[in-house]
């Protein structure tokens, strides 16, 4: 393996969270998912497209009998921060009925769109509703909302890389960086 971090993208900021850090976490969060669910069948909803990379991971790590969905919201746009107006752009394709649901979401900022997604989502009738988020800007919160599994703690800054854009661009980076 090649280290990525060391000939990252000019102009991407600092490196805030490695490729090591970002796997390191994602394994624990998957022995917390597979433990809080065992004997049962999570259904891991991925919420794109920011989410992608981690789901990815995560589903991979937990390694256990699990279903996935997938389902897009819409608040930012190409803009960096969140217009307050959440839009469902993609549904899922699956009932959640009696289902043991685990949302997973890159980033939990203003709380606006998590909060609207699980309402959205309980009305569906899931058996239980939990959220897995990789990062929590707990600064910006403007509505309180739960997160079960939490990736990191980040302060109020722009970040992007796994998964997370720039102008719908550098989801690809391995590791997560932020504005110079």
């Amino acid at each position: 393996m090649t280290s990525k971090a060391a000939s990252h993208k000019p102009g991407t900021g600092p490196i805030q969270i490695s490729e090591t850090q970002l796997q390191a976490r994602i394994h624990e969060i998957a022995a917390q998912i597979r433990s809080d669910y065992e004997g049962k069948q999570p259904h891991l909803i991925c919420v794109l497209n920011g989410a992608f990379m981690f789901h990815a991971d995560l589903v991979r790590a937990v390694d256990m009998p699990l279903t996935v969905d997938f389902l897009q919201t819409s608040s930012y746009g190409d803009a960096k921060q969140s217009s307050g107006e959440v839009k469902l752009v993609k549904d899922l394709n699956f009932p959640l009925s009696g289902r043991h649901v685990v949302l997973v979401e890159d980033i939990v900022d203003t709380g606006i769109t998590m909060h609207y997604l699980l309402q959205y989502l309980e009305g569906r009738g899931p058996a239980s509703l939990k959220v897995a988020a990789l990062l929590s800007k707990p600064s910006r919160r403007r509505v309180e909302v739960p997160v079960d599994y939490l990736g990191f703690t980040i302060p109020d800054a722009f970040v992007y890389g796994y998964g997370l854009d720039r102008s719908q661009l550098d989801r690809n980076l391995p590791f997560i960086t932020s504005q110079e």
